[in-house]
């Protein structure tokens, strides 16, 4: 990159954003191919310098980069405030890990029990997500670091990824379960 949106440039816009709403976490640099996330285990923000550009540049809403980094740095710090929660999660978390690595695709997708059990991890993340976007959004009516309207074009973009993809699963659940029901009738 030789442009102004260096790493060095990014880390800093995060880091501020950071100090503005008076948070020190942890920040590491990975190249994950995730903008930017919280790693509750290990608490610490990681991010993505291509991604956070990519992603900035696909939201349907012109938006400066400096502007989605503070949200979304926000929305970050929104899931280590709920770092409690996220914990207690962990054993659950971890089981579904273990056996989505121990099944191939195709069988996640073709077992009842398994696919609702990648319902199920869609919805919990759905609810950590919707919890760290409400405690982002405390934290900007506090510190009023950016336009509330801007913050919910990119709170939409964001939520919709996961909704998304639990609508894809779920669709094809409802169809699996009635092709049982056809077969045993």
């Amino acid at each position: 990159m030789k442009n102004k949106y260096n790493e060095k440039y990014i880390h800093w816009l995060i880091r501020s954003t950071m100090q503005a709403v008076g948070m020190d976490v942890e920040l590491k640099q990975d190249n994950s191919g995730v903008n930017m996330s919280y790693n509750f285990i290990g608490d610490y923000v990681g991010f993505d310098v291509e991604r956070l550009l990519e992603v900035c540049n696909e939201m349907q809403t012109p938006i400066s980069l400096e502007i989605y980094i503070k949200i979304i740095t926000m929305h970050e710090l929104g899931h280590a405030i709920d770092r409690d929660a996220l914990l207690a999660t962990l054993t659950r978390t971890l089981e579904i890990f273990d056996t989505k690595k121990s099944h191939s695709l195709y069988e996640l997708y073709n077992n009842i029990d398994l696919l609702n059990m990648l319902i199920e991890e869609h919805e919990m993340n759905i609810i950590f997500e919707e919890t760290a976007w409400e405690n982002a959004q405390k934290l900007n009516k506090e510190f009023n670091l950016v336009d509330e309207e801007i913050f919910e074009v990119v709170k939409s973009h964001s939520l919709a990824t996961y909704k998304d993809l639990y609508a894809e699963d779920l669709h094809i659940y409802e169809e699996l379960i009635a092709l049982q029901n056809v077969q045993i009738a």
